[in-house]
């Protein structure tokens, strides 16, 4: 073994890279050379006397003795990010850059106004976002802080000796059926779930498995099979669609939708019953959440919350 000492620094350079799987994105997000990472981790190989990662291949792996290093060391280098982090802030706000991968469908609405407000109460944190599908369906090893997704559930993170991603769920949001005025008028109204069958309704894609909608009334449920000419996954641009008295469509009930149902005239049909709720979720990198991205998962939660 090498007489140089191993530096604690070298240790949580290494964490960041084996996590992202990438010298450039682990050196980006630490704001210091790829040629410096490499040699500080080089450094730390001999130290050790073990190889830790391969880098003769396209994507970087760990080696056995790597993968078992990381499992061992990264609580460790988390436990201290998060103390210094909570030192920091007994006396300043959260700093630094927060990177969020978010799908278009969800930013659309729910990120502008949010977003705004959030950098007016914490104006120390950069907030970088990317709304590429890539991006939000393949975050591991991405330079992401956090992921949010919408989903039935959030998934739950399988029990390994190294997790690449911890979901945490921000919100589960009920949904019920809207629609115009003018597409009221023109079709009637449905007074109970069967008479949806007889309209437009707009689906998250034309395939059978969204073909049908299931809705509850307390212990009640129906399973409702729904026709439409149009398919779409983004809740902006279906409720403008439904606001052009084209259909009926499903919508979340929380505070950052409500400029999208009033500006398109929307009214709630068939009130007493919902559709199964939406889960509104945060895939994190690691279980132990630095202050940055904890207060922006706890300020979003108003955000999502139902509209009285």
């Amino acid at each position: 073994m090498d007489s140089h000492p191993i530096q604690l620094n070298d240790i949580a350079l290494f964490v960041e890279v084996a996590r992202r799987k990438s010298f450039s994105l682990a050196a980006r997000a630490l704001a210091m050379p790829t040629s410096t990472l490499s040699r500080r981790i080089g450094q730390l190989e001999q130290a050790i006397g073990l190889r830790l990662i391969n880098r003769n291949t396209r994507r970087l792996e760990l080696t056995n003795a790597g993968a078992a290093y990381l499992r061992r060391c990264q609580g460790l280098v988390d436990e201290a990010r998060l103390a210094h982090e909570q030192l920091q802030t007994l006396s300043a706000s959260p700093q630094g850059r927060l990177t969020i991968a978010i799908p278009y469908s969800i930013a659309i609405w729910l990120l502008p106004d949010a977003l705004k407000a959030f950098t007016e109460r914490y104006p120390d944190l950069e907030c970088e976002f990317d709304t590429s599908m890539k991006a939000a369906e393949n975050s591991q090893g991405g330079p992401f802080d956090l992921v949010l997704r919408f989903g039935r559930s959030a998934p739950v993170s399988e029990p390994g000796a190294v997790e690449e991603s911890i979901s945490r769920e921000i919100a589960s949001l009920d949904t019920h059926l809207y629609a115009s005025a003018d597409y009221l008028r023109e079709h009637g109204e449905p007074q109970q779930p069967s008479d949806l069958s007889n309209h437009e309704c707009f689906r998250t894609t034309i395939d059978p498995e969204h073909s049908f909608w299931v809705l509850y009334n307390g212990q009640r449920s129906e399973r409702v099979a729904v026709k439409g000419a149009i398919a779409g996954n983004s809740i902006s641009v279906i409720g403008s669609l439904a606001g052009l008295g084209m259909g009926i469509t499903r919508l979340p009930d929380c505070r950052a939708l409500a400029p999208i149902i009033d500006s398109n005239g929307l009214r709630r049909i068939l009130p007493e019953w919902r559709l199964e709720p939406l889960a509104v979720y945060a895939e994190l990198p690691t279980a132990v959440m630095p202050a940055k991205t904890r207060v922006f998962m706890e300020f979003l939660r108003p955000w999502l919350e139902p509209v009285v």
